[in-house]
């Protein structure tokens, strides 16, 4: 890797750690313009600023950086990721159920065994209760759609801040002119998504470098200008001082001074798009784990701004209300501006990308309806983009742009279901330390009761946000969640009659031997969804249709985390009774091409099946495979019983069926042959 290459690596973790600075890229601009109080004194000042220290070291650097990172499943990060996580080590038996990532024999291994008393106690209770396992789901829905909301806030919040200081120089320019040309700067931001991540990080990246030097040095200048001895805010003293002194409006501070540690949970949630490694540097030792550049870099940069604003601020404390741009020097204030705008729109891209992950992640455990997912990158696995959720985020963000006209109920909006999301990720990660890593207990309750307690501290400083505008990320996150909930529920539902009502090989024996069944030349490939056992659609398509293929092969999908898999690994078949019926499992990475409806396809597919059978059923096969292929794609409709409760002939007959018909196909990207394909119904009464 040359340096190029690597500054490259390093500025595309920085792309996604950018959204720490919060609206324009600098969370100052939030901290000081939000707070309401006014006659600072140098002491409050430096009480702000020793605030954002402690919060910016303790929440984000130590927990974020040095803990949740580690808790990554396989590359991916976010709520969806520590429950695939966890989900690998504890077997769950709900009906109300997101998919399996695990396997059975994982369950046995050494290495899921042993642990203190209370973890076996832990793993024993997830597993035996069922309502805490539904707790536990619902939790990772609400997390998820709460991170995939702060999508559409994050770029309509970052952009029209951004752009709000050309006001402060010309009073020509009106609200009405930023509110467009934010809306013209974030249509193109949502345009370029469909290049991909390392493109898009290629164009950022420099803008990062840029960012973090010029804010440093404007940091550096005016402390050493206005107020040298500001570094003593490094004391938390003056933040017990503060409190004392200034009591519930200290108190209302602590919901602007969290809008500097909100892109923490957007860091991890975008994992995925950049590897957990490119943003930590150095050696390992031992069990030592390696420097990351978030504390090289980031977080002095973050201090160095912030103390800088402070410093001005004590010289100027009228000057608070446009605090970012007043502490600017005016020699550098436009090319400052430029940076900046840039900047907020590195923050709005990291929020989005982050919401692909996350949607890319809900697919994969089956909650979220199917969309199209592009991987952008052939190295990178993580790195994806969904046209659908692009589109959808970018009319919400525009949407909130021109509906609010970046008025103060937009401000209020941002970051309040971010606290949430961290209370959420603090939860799993304690299961994770306890059942997972075996961490002691002590070390367990070292974590946990701190940052509930912070956490839980910054959201009731929060909630008066909620009715002055803070309503609007709750109201998209609970679209989602309807829509999540609504899928889980609909793909639990129909896993649960599959799994009641599938064939067993007797009975596929019986229904075979039947006089009433032909077999015709030829073979017959069925797509379904179910991995485990013969699906009840194969017995109504038999009785119904009174004909099946001298060779008919039920195929199941499956895409692996992995960027591709060998052909000699791809195809896992075995044999169905003594009818010419066998399963096949196949399996793709993400830069495999997908297309079964060729004529090499099929020959591999016979030849993996020569493998498993006698003489004699080899030149069946071998003949079957001469004569007409054809493939058949089974699909469930639901439908609520009668004596169903209102709210699950809602849920099954109304949003799950709406979703199924305008959601991709599980076997969309197959390319199966359309003059050989035929779409095969049940309707299943659930």
């Amino acid at each position: 890797m040359n340096f190029w290459q690597a500054m490259q690596t390093i500025f595309l973790a920085y792309q996604s750690l950018g959204i720490v600075f919060g609206d324009l890229g600098t969370s100052p601009v939030n901290v000081y313009s939000a707070t309401n109080l006014t006659n600072l004194s140098e002491d409050d000042l430096l009480a702000t600023l020793s605030l954002i220290i402690w919060t910016l070291t303790i929440v984000v650097l130590i927990k974020y950086v040095f803990i949740v990172l580690q808790a990554d499943d396989h590359g991916e990060g976010g709520t969806f990721a520590l429950y695939s996580y966890i989900r690998r080590h504890i077997k769950f038996h709900t009906n109300f159920s997101i998919q399996n990532t695990g396997f059975e024999s994982d369950l046995s291994t050494r290495r899921y065994g042993g642990g203190s008393p209370l973890s076996t106690k832990a793993k024993e209770f997830l597993e035996k209760n069922p309502k805490a396992q539904n707790f536990l789901i619902i939790l990772v829905l609400i997390g998820n759609c709460m991170v995939i909301g702060d999508g559409a806030l994050t770029p309509a919040t970052c952009v029209l801040s951004a752009l709000q200081g050309i006001q402060s120089r010309s009073s020509k320019i009106t609200q009405d002119h930023v509110v467009w040309i934010s809306v013209v700067l974030l249509i193109a931001l949502f345009a370029f998504q469909r290049c991909g991540t390392s493109k898009v990080s290629f164009l950022f990246s420099p803008v990062m470098l840029v960012w973090f030097a010029t804010n440093v040095s404007i940091g550096v200048y005016n402390i050493r200008k206005h107020h040298p001895s500001v570094v003593k805010a490094v004391s938390p003293h003056y933040i017990v001082k503060f409190f004392l002194r200034n009591g519930k409006t200290a108190w209302d501070l602590l919901g602007s001074v969290f809008l500097g540690i909100t892109g923490a949970e957007a860091m991890f949630a975008d994992l995925g798009h950049f590897n957990k490694r490119s943003i930590q540097v150095g050696y390992r030792k031992a069990k030592s784990r390696y420097m990351l550049a978030f504390s090289l870099v980031v977080y002095p940069s973050l201090i160095l701004s912030y103390a800088g604003e402070t410093a001005y601020l004590v010289q100027n404390p009228e000057k608070i209300s446009d605090a970012y741009y007043s502490s600017v020097p005016n020699q550098v204030y436009w090319p400052m501006f430029v940076i900046s705008t840039l900047a907020a729109i590195v923050a709005s891209q990291s929020m989005i990308s982050a919401s692909f992950s996350m949607v890319k992640q809900g697919l994969a455990l089956g909650c979220f309806p199917r969309v199209n997912i592009i991987h952008t990158s052939p190295k990178h696995e993580g790195q994806v983009y969904s046209p659908e959720i692009n589109y959808m985020l970018m009319l919400l963000t525009v949407g909130l742009v021109v509906g609010f006209r970046g008025g103060v109920q937009l401000a209020n909006a941002y970051g309040v279901v971010v606290i949430w999301v961290m209370i959420i990720t603090t939860f799993l990660t304690t299961i994770v330390m306890l059942v997972i890593w075996k961490t002691s207990v002590p070390l367990v309750l070292c974590f946990f009761l701190p940052y509930i307690v912070i956490e839980g501290i910054f959201m009731t400083s929060l909630l008066n946000k909620i009715p002055q505008g803070g309503w609007v990320p709750f109201a998209i996150s609970a679209f989602f969640l309807v829509i999540m909930l609504s899928w889980t529920y609909g793909r639990s539902k129909k896993t649960e009659y599959e799994s009641g009502n599938k064939m067993s090989i007797q009975e596929l024996d019986q229904i075979l031997s039947s006089n009433s069944v032909h077999r015709t030349r030829g073979t017959c490939f069925f797509f379904a969804d179910l991995v485990d056992g013969i699906p009840p659609i194969i017995r109504h398509y038999i009785q119904h249709v009174n004909s099946v293929r001298d060779v008919m092969v039920i195929v199941t999908t499956r895409i692996l985390p992995v960027k591709t898999v060998p052909l000699e690994e791809r195809l896992n078949v075995e044999k169905l009774g003594n009818g010419g019926i066998y399963r096949c499992l196949v399996q793709f990475g993400h830069n495999d091409c997908q297309e079964m409806g060729g004529v090499d396809y099929i020959a591999l597919v016979t030849l993996k099946l020569q493998e498993h059978v006698d003489s004699a059923e080899i030149r069946m096969l071998e003949s079957a495979s001469q004569e007409e292929v054809v493939f058949v794609v089974g699909k469930a409709i639901l439908k609520a019983k009668r004596e169903s409760g209102i709210l699950a002939r809602l849920t099954i007959d109304h949003i799950y069926r709406f979703l199924q018909k305008n959601s991709r196909s599980a076997f969309s990207s197959l390319r199966l042959p359309h003059e050989k394909t035929l779409q095969l119904g049940m309707l299943y009464e659930i």
